[in-house]
């Protein structure tokens, strides 16, 4: 049997969390390290998700990595093929497609505490030996799909929107749109215009803010190209405007009425009928869901050839979608807008700490606990990139991830300064840091709001979000504090 190779770190992934590890690592002179990443290309979220109209609803110029802007974004909200392309251009200006293997999909990691390694296994049954793991794989990654009744006997084609058939035809077909989340009011208005008609089944409706979206002027690009600092200052503006609006999640629930002021007249300006307008009204407080922001959803919804169906899905016949109130819909297609494993997605990661204790049954168990979001008390050396309790519906997701890839830098260097062989969290330090955020969780609009979202657990403890400021948890993150671990020897 083939002796397994031995690496300094395994990165797992590579969307914005595993490139940003891989780039630091290299920073820090390290070079005996691998990604392993499942598909053949970089990219992960921004790589999978290919459905019509796929863009981020955060200004690129802060969704993007602080170290490697890119003066020439086309729009001030990016396309998804213009994100994947800025992604394959870091991977290749840092020269990290000689550490990534592609095609290798994990399956496990286990702790060997005589050897102080992981020793992680792939679906190929190859095994890889490391001192350091890190899970740079985040939590929009493997697709909800709700397991509709008589779906089998369905003879048209479904698929999710995270696994878009480009080769189905969808001109003149009757299709039916299942859920109305972030992925949903970007591909409808996309679809509508082709299809013969178009079936939407909303649970709940969404809050919708007007999209201050716009190309970039020509002007705008030279000038972030040739004056320096020009480009740090607008993204600095950005951040700041979107750090503002944390103050309403967290216990201003004055804040967040004034921006439903906002949404409610952008849906009376695109919607003149009263009985649809009733329909996409939400009746709890914006922010307790994710907060959508589109100009086109509205007016696509008052097509002549669309409908919203508020009841739910009763049955599905062979050509065709039965509601809750008896209504039969004849349909060829299901798309399911229904996104993603988010609080469960960890219950799909086989890993095994010290003692042979399994962290998905503990989760489970117990409920996620972390320190940081990044570390866990029992897992050595494991490391998670936008891991629980760091996602963010306010700012950028990538300011968090770079705060949290120089954590673990300096954790690394923690242990080999120390001589050590290992580190991991005392569970005293854990405990403070889930008692503070679970107590600032109880007062924010998450929580308050009057609705139950994907933020939150099966025990309804929201496991998702960070609650509060990016610039706090930047604070908190920004030096290690060795007393918060336990080293070992």
């Amino acid at each position: 049997m083939a002796r397994a190779r031995q690496f300094h770190t395994v990165v797992i992934g590579t969307g914005f969390s595993g490139l940003g590890m891989a780039i630091q690592l290299k920073r820090d002179g390290r070079d005996d390290f691998v990604v392993l990443e499942k598909a053949r290309d970089v990219g992960g979220t921004w790589r999978d998700n290919t459905y019509p109209g796929c863009a981020c609803d955060i200004q690129s110029h802060m969704y993007s990595f602080s170290f490697e802007q890119n003066p020439d974004w086309t729009r001030s909200f990016s396309y998804q093929p213009e994100i994947w392309q800025y992604l394959g251009r870091v991977t290749d200006a840092y020269d990290l497609r000689g550490h990534i293997r592609f095609g290798v999909e994990v399956t496990g990691a286990r702790w060997d505490a005589d050897e102080n390694r992981w020793h992680v296994t792939t679906a190929a049954g190859e095994e890889l030996v490391a001192r350091f793991l890190v899970s740079g794989i985040g939590g929009l990654h493997i697709p909800n799909t709700p397991k509709l009744p008589g779906i089998e006997n369905f003879t048209g084609v479904a698929f999710h929107s995270a696994r878009w058939d480009h080769d189905y035809d969808l001109a003149g077909k009757r299709v039916a749109v299942v859920g109305t989340g972030a992925s949903a009011i970007q591909f409808i208005p996309q679809i509508a215009p082709e299809v013969a008609e178009l079936t939407v089944f909303q649970r709940t409706p969404p809050w919708i803010m007007p999209k201050p979206d716009h190309p970039m002027p020509g002007w705008a690009k030279r000038l972030f190209r040739t004056v320096p600092g020009a480009q740090r200052l607008y993204r600095n503006v950005i951040y700041w405007l979107l750090e503002a609006r944390a103050i309403g999640f967290n216990g201003r629930p004055g804040l967040m009425k004034l921006a439903q002021k906002v949404a409610l007249r952008h849906l009376r300006k695109a919607v003149a009928d009263p009985s649809l307008r009733r329909k996409l009204t939400p009746d709890y407080v914006m922010g307790c869901k994710r907060v959508l922001i589109a100009n086109d959803y509205y007016p696509a919804l008052t097509r002549s050839n669309v409908n919203v169906v508020t009841d739910g899905v009763a049955e599905v016949l062979a050509g065709s979608v039965v509601d809750t109130a008896g209504v039969e819909h004849e349909v060829d297609a299901i798309i399911y807008g229904t996104g993603f494993h988010v609080t469960d997605a960890f219950d799909y990661v086989n890993i095994t700490g010290v003692g042979g204790r399994d962290l998905a049954k503990d989760w489970r168990t117990n409920g996620i606990q972390t320190h940081y979001g990044i570390t866990v008390a029992g897992y050595p050396n494991l490391f998670f990139l936008l891991g629980p309790n760091t996602a963010l519906g306010h700012n950028s997701v990538v300011f968090m991830i770079e705060s949290q890839i120089r954590y673990v830098a300096q954790a690394m260097a923690l242990v080999d300064r120390s001589g050590a062989a290992a580190l991991e969290p005392k569970e005293s330090a854990q405990a403070r840091f889930q008692s503070d955020i679970q107590r600032k969780l109880v007062d924010g609009v998450w929580t308050q709001g009057g609705c139950t979202s994907w933020y939150l657990d099966s025990h309804g403890v929201n496991r998702t979000i960070w609650p509060g400021f990016t610039w706090r948890y930047w604070q908190r993150t920004r030096q290690l504090e060795p007393a918060d671990y336990a080293l070992v020897r």
